[in-house]
């Protein structure tokens, strides 16, 4: 089985997919305080929430950012994304699975007894740049071939937009989660201005200053600055390998259409082109998402793909 994460106050396991979001709320206390501001409750005691997040999910290598019991009944899944992902509620059925794999492996499933076992929750925490509303919510069934009615197996995923100026209720009554947006708006406004790791340097340096997270900031300051540039320029480094990608395929494949010397040849060329212009993007995403520690399961779950296309556009096979 997986191992569990067990957070402590002053550890904090920086991983190579780690995020500021999950090494903040890796702190019991701080992951209380959002707990209360999500579920509009009021305790105190951080031991009320039983932490089980594992170490590794067993389909796809996949790891889910957060994950806690609340008084043995409520199981909770809490994932940050900096990328708009429809996939999310299928990956949380699998994250799900294995927690209650996890969960049940003394228990027996096939006895008359029935077995009980706490109701889960999913919810994503949004801070990426494409514009998204305060609140939606991602069904799995919206994932499926045909649209059913009544879908024996649904799984529905509440996405909260945790951006600068979004949900202001929420900000309000949890202050961790207001001053992370705070901290992740500095770093991508004077990344507009500065080389990246300047613009993390220097949100670090005024946020600690102005006592924003700046306990969190002041022990974990080297960890926190490596994860703030591979968060940011990952996901820049992605959107630009799709633009120039997409363009470079576009424009090669118009010159080739022109080239032919007729209409019907050039609209073909250049409807060619284009589609060799995508397949060239997603051949480039795909070896940047590989260089970036993604597997091929991974890349296929993030890009709505089947693993073989993945795998034969990477050039692997």
């Amino acid at each position: 089985m997986p191992k569990k994460v067990t957070p402590t106050e002053n550890t904090v396991n920086c991983e190579y997919k780690s995020s500021i979001f999950a090494m903040l709320f890796r702190d019991k206390t701080k992951l209380l305080e959002l707990y209360n501001a999500i579920s509009s409750t009021e305790f105190t005691d951080p031991d009320l929430l039983k932490v089980v997040t594992l170490e590794n999910a067993i389909y796809m290598g996949l790891k889910n950012d957060l994950s806690f019991i609340v008084l043995e009944i409520r199981l909770y899944l809490y994932e940050h994304q900096s990328t708009p992902n429809p996939n999310m509620p299928l990956r949380d059925l699998l994250y799900v699975a294995d927690e209650f794999s996890d969960l049940t492996k003394d228990m027996n499933l096939y006895g008359s007894r029935k077995i009980r076992i706490p109701a889960p929750h999913f919810f994503i925490f949004y801070n990426g740049e494409e514009e998204r509303p305060d609140r939606d919510v991602l069904k799995l069934s919206d994932l499926y071939y045909e649209k059913e009615e009544d879908p024996s197996l649904e799984l529905k995923a509440i996405a909260l937009n945790i951006n600068k100026g979004h949900n202001p209720e929420l900000m309000e009554t949890c202050q961790t989660l207001r001053e992370y947006a705070e901290y992740t708006d500095r770093v991508r406004q004077y990344a507009k201005e500065m080389p990246l790791e300047e613009a993390v340097e220097r949100a670090i340096t005024e946020c600690i200053r102005e006592g924003i997270l700046e306990d969190f900031l002041k022990k974990n300051r080297a960890e926190a600055m490596k994860v703030s540039i591979y968060e940011y320029d990952a996901q820049k480094h992605i959107e630009m390998e799709k633009k120039d990608s997409y363009q470079a395929g576009r424009n090669d494949g118009y010159q080739a259409g022109r080239e032919d010397g007729y209409q019907a040849g050039k609209d073909d060329g250049y409807q060619t082109g284009k589609d060799d212009g995508r397949t060239e993007m997603l051949r480039q995403v795909i070896r940047t998402m590989l260089t970036n520690g993604k597997t091929v399961s991974q890349i296929a779950a993030d890009l709505g793909m089947d693993e073989k296309s993945v795998d034969d556009l990477s050039g692997k096979s």
